[in-house]
């Protein structure tokens, strides 16, 4: 993950990635996980997402971790809220209610971060780093991670050697190879949104595919 060029999209509000409704899958199947009142979800590469707020509007606490300062302070803002800062080790710590966000490297969480998050949810993480990384993604994941341990995960797919990521292609077959050591992976939906997405029509692409998963910690 180039942390410079993660920096500059958010400083030249180039984010294209960030959704201005709520994720409809989390919508639809973040239900079917049965969590009770209070649990807390893990929001992986957060930016600002409105999903957060959905979230905590179903009764959860919400621990997001991103990197861009920028994307942290953007998020309270248009929420109109006024976080805490902390420090908080090699992460800053915005907080307000149920709703707190680490700003700084993904891979500097540690256990005790999220030694209460049995929930994960995962729209544009695992997307936005390059191959390389995301066996270090996933395995730093099970590492901290407590169990039990619920989450959804969607990716896309389409034809890598026709466009550049991020957000990268991550198909279902990479997906499972990557997580079923240590999740149970189940597929439970996958639709054509290439009409939906311009920006990938007007590359050339035939397809692209959203890849929605549920997962449980084995």
């Amino acid at each position: 993950m180039d942390e410079q060029f993660w920096q500059a999209r958010w400083a030249e509000s180039q984010i294209g990635f960030h959704q201005h409704e709520v994720n409809p899958y989390l919508q639809r199947y973040w239900p079917r996980l049965g969590l009770p009142q209070g649990a807390r979800v893990l929001v992986p590469l957060c930016g600002k997402t409105l999903d957060m707020v959905w979230l905590v509007g179903q009764g959860h606490r919400v621990l997001g971790i991103e990197l861009a300062e920028r994307a942290v302070q953007d998020f309270f803002a248009e929420q109109a809220l006024i976080p805490e800062v902390t420090q908080q080790g090699a992460l800053r710590r915005y907080s307000v209610g149920a709703i707190e966000i680490l700003q700084g490297d993904f891979f500097a969480l540690g256990a005790a971060d999220v030694a209460d998050c049995h929930a994960l949810y995962d729209r544009a993480a695992i997307i936005a780093l390059p191959p390389a990384m995301r066996d270090d993604y996933v395995s730093h994941l099970e590492r901290i991670l407590p169990k039990p341990c619920e989450g959804l995960m969607v990716t896309l797919d389409y034809e890598q050697t026709r466009l550049d990521g991020p957000p990268f292609s991550v198909s279902e077959a990479e997906v499972r190879q990557r997580l079923e050591a240590g999740w149970e992976v189940e597929l439970l939906e996958r639709n054509d949104v290439l009409e939906k997405n311009w920006k990938f029509a007007s590359r050339g692409l035939n397809a692209l595919h959203e890849p929605v998963f549920r997962l449980r910690r084995k």
